[in-house]
């Protein structure tokens, strides 16, 4: 099994071995960017090399969407690999739509795969490891296939099944954390008071906290999974050992010097500069 590091940093996009697949097959909101796009239309603001010719401003100039989202490495993959190096650009229209419906689909195989590497970390798991390597490998494959093969597969079956298999290594666990956890999967606490709230070992799985009062809240151990943490304000939150996180969902999130996060998690640059 490859070191769990390495594999993480493959599964961070790469912009400079993409062909900026994200800025022209996904489509723009203007609630998170400055305009509406639909999906195959390239944004205004990719240049010819493919690269973003105001990445250093998004921000100010209103393209809070691009800020947060990561492509777990799919773009490199499809680009580099799938397509064979070669770009939308210069392949036909065909070969342009061909990529642009593998794009989500690698998405969501490399978004899988970080969460199965994410669970092989989980020590009271570890009963579990030899079907997560299992899993991991299953979706490697899949994304090794063709373009068509991949424009075929039901990417929503398979991630319903390895989601049964993270249930049961989140289940175990939080089982090691003291004490009677509330299960809060999929909960409604959009705007929720919940300062210095101890929430170890709860599982918020699903769980809409957008804007959020988290400050100073304990959410080690915590199963985060799909939760929504746009404008929560995680100032002085303790995430340590909180599992499943992604940096789209951290980035989405305001924080502080004296958030404490996961190993796994970046700290975003923004936070520093209290945005």
């Amino acid at each position: 099994m490859p070191d769990r590091t390495a594999v993480r940093l493959d599964l961070r996009g790469d912009c400079a071995r993409c062909f900026g697949l994200c800025c022209v097959a996904l489509p723009f909101a203007a609630s998170d960017f400055a305009l509406d796009k639909p999906a195959g239309k390239p944004c205004p603001n990719l240049r010819g090399d493919h690269r973003c010719g105001i990445h250093a401003e998004l921000r100010q100039r209103g393209f809070n969407g691009c800020t947060v989202y990561d492509c777990f490495g799919a773009g490199q993959q499809v680009s580099q690999h799938t397509f064979g190096g070669q770009d939308w650009r210069t392949g036909g229209r065909e070969h342009a739509r061909r990529m642009f419906d593998v794009f989500p689909v690698m998405r969501q195989l490399h978004e899988i795969l970080w969460y199965l590497t994410e669970a092989l970390d989980l020590p009271a798991a570890r009963s579990l490891h030899p079907d997560m390597r299992a899993a991991l490998e299953r979706t490697e494959r899949l994304t090794r296939q063709t373009p068509e093969e991949l424009a075929a597969l039901d990417v929503a079956a398979h991630r319903q099944g390895v989601g049964v298999l993270l249930e049961r290594a989140s289940e175990r666990a939080r089982k090691a954390v003291r004490g009677k956890r509330k299960d809060r999967r999929g909960a409604d606490l959009a705007g929720g008071r919940l300062k210095g709230a101890d929430l170890r070992g709860v599982s918020l799985r699903g769980a809409c906290l957008i804007a959020a009062d988290l400050t100073g809240a304990d959410l080690r151990d915590a199963d985060l999974l799909g939760a929504d943490l746009r404008d929560a304000d995680l100032t002085d939150a303790d995430l340590t050992g909180a599992f499943f996180l992604t940096r789209p969902q951290v980035d989405a999130a305001r924080g502080g010097s004296g958030t404490r996060l996961p190993g796994s998690v970046t700290r975003p640059v923004h936070w520093a500069a209290g945005h």
